[in-house]
């Protein structure tokens, strides 16, 4: 049986814990704390400057339909791939494939930031974090 959540809690529960504040301050953190580790790196900022939006090629899927485009924007907005990439990279000394990790995440932690949430397949403004 799968469990909903609801989409828009009593506004008083919201204001007490303060989720959706909580999760955008927590991808404004990680966006900075990854350009902090970018420079670190010397990557590139001007391929980190024009690859930063490419994560959202996945909404193409939703040329398909909205089941198709939500399971393939949230295959490349999840932190999980580009920490494995960012992982391997590091280990075989890969400096351009560690840099493309950096820039996949920092792509992923602006969305956060800007309340852009993994998606359900009802519709591409319905995501984790809310109603966009």
């Amino acid at each position: 049986m799968q469990q909903t959540v609801p989409m828009n809690p009593p506004q008083s529960q919201a204001r007490l814990s303060m989720p959706g504040l909580l999760l955008r301050l927590e991808g404004v953190v990680m966006f900075v704390g990854i350009l902090a580790l970018y420079s670190r790196v010397s990557g590139d900022w001007l391929a980190f400057v024009l690859l930063l939006l490419a994560p959202d090629v996945a909404m193409l899927g939703y040329k398909i339909n909205d089941r198709v485009g939500a399971a393939i924007y949230n295959i490349a907005h999840f932190y999980g791939l580009p920490l494995a990439l960012g992982l391997i990279a590091l280990f075989a000394g890969w400096t351009t494939g560690l840099a493309l990790a950096l820039i996949w995440l920092a792509h992923i932690s602006m969305d956060r930031a800007l309340g852009f949430g993994l998606k359900y397949e009802t519709a591409f403004q319905d995501t984790h974090l809310g109603r966009v």
